[in-house]
């Protein structure tokens, strides 16, 4: 082949001297205000109140959200799932993964810029930074500084902070699983047991090193997110982007001053843009991996046309097509099949959580004889129950059997089953043989509710005579 394939050349900008191709430079983000950035904070903020709220919540006298591993119970408000009720997590999982397939495939990253918890909790920290230490030309100052009294008590304020925050997390992650009336005294009385104290060093830790340290980072190096979703872009994707047909050729200039008569656009080239990209690139160069669609660039951009006199936009919301000067088309077969998909899983989901029964009954036969014969000289089988209450409350039912005339149950007939109990109860039922015309009789052995708050439960199992 003698064609060669386009490369387009891209350069980095000259006023930014990060590399962020080189994991140990920091990035110094500046701070920023505007409608995104007021978006993303409400929405950081709420998750955050969300996440921190939900373990603390009582429901019907106990925790609302509790994931018990020891007892293998799992408590979401009014349901209580147990191991064989698992799959419904695979169908959380297929529904966050078509919903984000979707997402994507119409407003691209904006997961990573609005919702992901590496963004926000980096953005908590980046607050501790700026009121301790100050701006980021103040925060760049300080760490070249030699060490001096100043400089130690804003990072020990600095760091203290962030270790607190760490610790909370840590905290209200491990309330997930751990009841959280005993969990905190537990940690600040050095009560607890080793595993639920390392728990909460460990999330701790990697909330320390990921937000406090690591932060761009993991959006650049570590998560693969970014490396895969290439695959869910197409040209009308929302992304954000820089009109280069109004902006270029860019270059200082006079606010009065007219930039058509200077040969420029409406870039003024004061690399705001760059600095409160919290991965450090460049949105003019293009459509770049590294993007999160914060909006951070386009609530500076807007700033500094604002105090110009041009109009807003030069940075903004959009897509591809757009940018070349045709129509974006929202509606189109890709998002519509992962729409379609997503539907789909969402109702199969429902349709799971609706059909969820209350409790599980199992029969188990008495595995040393089919029959027997009694005293009374009645054909008895044996039976062993297993009830389940899957219910938050205590749960009496009554026990009855159907399928055999005359016949009668040998065993209790109310059962009484406190929440997640595993009830194992012996019964017998016992028929005259004379009655019996077949060697095989299925029966149905039920459970029903004594004040009808559950449905009924019912399993069936072979009743033999030998006759």
């Amino acid at each position: 082949m003698t064609e060669r394939i386009k490369i387009k050349e891209i350069k980095t900008s000259t006023q930014s001297n990060v590399d962020r191709y080189n994991p140990s430079n920091r990035i110094y983000v500046r701070a920023v205000y505007g409608l995104f950035q007021k978006l993303r904070r409400y929405t950081g903020w709420g998750l955050i109140i969300l996440f921190l709220a939900l373990p603390m919540i009582r429901w019907n006298g106990h925790q609302a959200v509790l994931f018990d591993i020891a007892k293998q119970q799992y408590h979401i408000f009014n349901m209580t799932l147990f191991p064989q009720d698992l799959t419904l997590l695979a169908w959380i999982f297929i529904i966050a993964a078509f919903a984000l397939f979707f997402i994507t495939t119409y407003l691209g990253r904006v997961w990573c810029g609005y919702t992901c918890p590496q963004t926000v909790w980096t953005f908590i920290f980046i607050w501790f930074e700026e009121r301790f230490e100050g701006t980021a030309n103040k925060r760049k100052r300080l760490d070249q500084m030699p060490w001096s009294f100043n400089k130690i008590w804003r990072k020990a304020a600095k760091h203290t902070g962030w270790i607190i925050v760490s610790l909370l997390t840590g905290l209200a992650f491990s309330s997930y699983f751990v009841p959280v009336d005993e969990l905190y005294f537990d940690f600040i009385t050095f009560n607890g047991g080793f595993a639920t104290t390392a728990s909460i060093l460990f999330f701790a830790t990697i909330t320390y090193a990921n937000a406090g340290w690591m932060r761009s980072i993991v959006c650049t190096h570590m998560c693969p997110y970014a490396r895969f979703q290439s695959t869910m872009f197409d040209k009308d994707t929302y992304i954000v982007g820089y009109d280069t047909t109004r902006g270029e050729k860019r270059g200082p200039r006079r606010r009065k001053a007219d930039p058509k008569e200077l040969g420029l656009g409406d870039c003024v080239d004061c690399d705001l843009c760059v600095q409160v990209c919290p991965t450090g690139i460049d949105i003019r160069d293009g459509l770049q991996y590294e993007c999160i669609n914060c909006g951070a660039c386009i609530d500076a951009c807007d700033e500094t046309m604002v105090k110009m006199g041009y109009e807003k936009g030069l940075i903004s919301y959009t897509s591809e097509q757009k940018l070349a000067g045709k129509e974006t088309h929202v509606m189109r077969p890709k998002i519509i099949g992962y729409g379609l998909m997503l539907l789909v899983m969402i109702g199969m989901f429902i349709t799971n959580i609706i059909n969820l029964s209350s409790a599980e009954l199992e029969i188990v036969r008495d595995r040393t004889a089919l029959y027997r014969e009694n005293s009374e000289g009645l054909i008895e089988n044996t039976y062993t129950l297993k009830i389940l209450n899957k219910t938050i409350e205590t749960q009496t039912y009554d026990l009855s059997f159907s399928g055999l005339q005359d016949a009668q149950l040998i065993g209790p007939k109310k059962i009484v089953i406190k929440s997640g109990e595993i009830l194992t109860q012996p019964i017998s039922i016992a028929v005259d043989a004379y009655d019996m015309k077949e060697k095989k009789v299925m029966i149905t052995i039920k459970l029903t509710s004594s004040t009808g708050d559950v449905e009924e439960i019912e399993q069936q199992s072979p009743f033999f005579t030998g006759s």
